[in-house]
């Protein structure tokens, strides 16, 4: 592939991903170029990296005019230089779908597209001479605009937002061999370079890809399926995302199955999480004896979490990867206590579906907080509660331990 050069960058700088995702190991914001008889970008980069990826772009051109700049999607951190790379290459073209011209506006208020735009949609093609794009609609995966494309000589989808990770390249750890690191670096610095290969087996990717996919992307299964079967019918030998490293192999072959567990809103693996909202330690207590119990009891995975501390995207993750969940959480002003209103919710708007609950609570006078949950969990789709709901008053007792080991041969049953 190596008329396709890698000319994304890093930022290891971001401390928060849309202000709402913690990225510890930076993000990276990926960008290709089709070197043929015409050349086509294929996305931008966030304008945090505009400098960086404006060189990396100049340098892959050597003095030559693109001819195409293919978006993909039009979120800002993929779409924001759109309007400066057409002010700089006159002839350039813009690619994208109808419903990514009607939002062009929205972000380049002024610009001039007229006559700068072609408009695509599922079925097109367009020739770069040895090498055809065809573009495949995507809407909802995960804006309504969104396209991808397939490069028929090379066997190569563009995935825009779809097979992406948490995580900047020169940040991914392992490589094939030390050749390959050497030859694929991970870091693509300076770019343009050759494709940043993920690992053979996949291992590495799936970690932040499973907490990228469930935030980003986890409300749209149905979509997601959609995107699958399109891509079934095609000879994909490697996949380009938006975020994270090339799929190609067994990775990517581990993504497919992947995506199509996650989209299909299935527990990947076996396991219970305990997920808990606790004020003074007592539903912490009540939790971690819980975990305890679960463990003695055969559980093959139990996974105990404080909402208030630890990253809800990564328990959110979690809630969706295991079939089971017990919610425990303190009562508050006649309701839940708020971060554990907030796990739920987010759970709510992901469509979470499909997962068996239990529901502890905690309360020094009037417990509330199990109503509260038991309502919010109803409102999502096959989530059947189980008996007992269990009831502390303030700290855990002798007869509280009775009833948590119900609760735990319930959620296992």
């Amino acid at each position: 592939m190596n008329s396709i050069k890698y000319i994304g960058v890093d930022d290891l700088d971001i401390d928060l991903f849309e202000s709402q995702y913690i990225v510890p190991e930076g993000m990276s914001y990926n960008s290709y170029l089709i070197d043929d008889e015409k050349i086509a970008i294929m996305d931008t980069a966030d304008r945090r990296k505009a400098d960086e990826w404006k060189k990396n772009l100049t340098k892959a051109l050597a003095g030559r005019k693109p001819h195409y700049l293919v978006a993909h999607h039009m979120e800002p951190d993929h779409a924001s230089l759109i309007a400066e790379v057409l002010g700089t290459y006159p002839e350039l073209q813009l690619v994208c779908s109808a419903q990514a011209l009607k939002m062009l506006p929205n972000f380049f208020d002024g610009f001039p597209f007229e006559g700068r735009v072609l408009t695509v949609k599922e079925g097109d093609t367009l020739s770069l001479g040895s090498h055809t794009l065809h573009f495949i609609a995507a809407p909802m995966v995960h804006w309504p605009e969104v396209l991808m494309s397939y490069e028929d000589r090379e066997k190569v989808l563009f995935a825009a937002d779809g097979f992406g990770k948490f995580g900047a390249l020169s940040k991914e750890q392992g490589a094939r061999s030390k050749e390959q690191e050497n030859t694929n670096s991970q870091s693509c610095s300076p770019a343009p370079c050759p494709l940043p290969l993920a690992p053979d087996n996949g291992s590495s990717w799936a970690c932040e890809a499973r907490r990228y996919y469930f935030n980003i992307c986890g409300k749209y299964g149905p979509q997601v399926q959609n995107v699958l079967r399109k891509a079934a019918a095609l000879d994909i030998q490697a996949i380009c995302p938006l975020h994270g490293p090339v799929l190609t192999g067994e990775a990517m072959q581990k993504a497919l199955k992947l995506y199509d567990i996650w989209s299909r809103y299935e527990p990947e693996s076996e396991g219970v999480l305990v997920a808990y909202a606790s004020i003074h330690g007592g539903t912490a207590a009540a939790a971690e004896r819980l975990g305890e119990i679960l463990r003695e009891k055969g559980a093959p995975k139990v996974v105990v979490s404080d909402l208030s501390r630890d990253d809800m995207a990564e328990v959110i993750e979690d809630a969706f990867r295991y079939p089971k969940i017990v919610v425990c959480a303190a009562s508050y002003d006649g309701g839940v206590f708020p971060v554990m209103h907030d796990f739920l919710y987010h759970l709510q708007i992901k469509n979470y579906q499909k997962r068996t609950f239990g529901i502890v609570e905690n309360g020094s006078w009037a417990p509330s907080a199990g109503r509260v949950m038991r309502a919010m969990i109803e409102e999502m789709k096959d989530c059947p509660i189980v008996e007992p709901l269990v009831t502390i008053r303030s700290r855990m007792k002798p007869a509280d331990d009775a009833q948590l080991q119900s609760l735990a041969e319930a959620i296992l049953a």
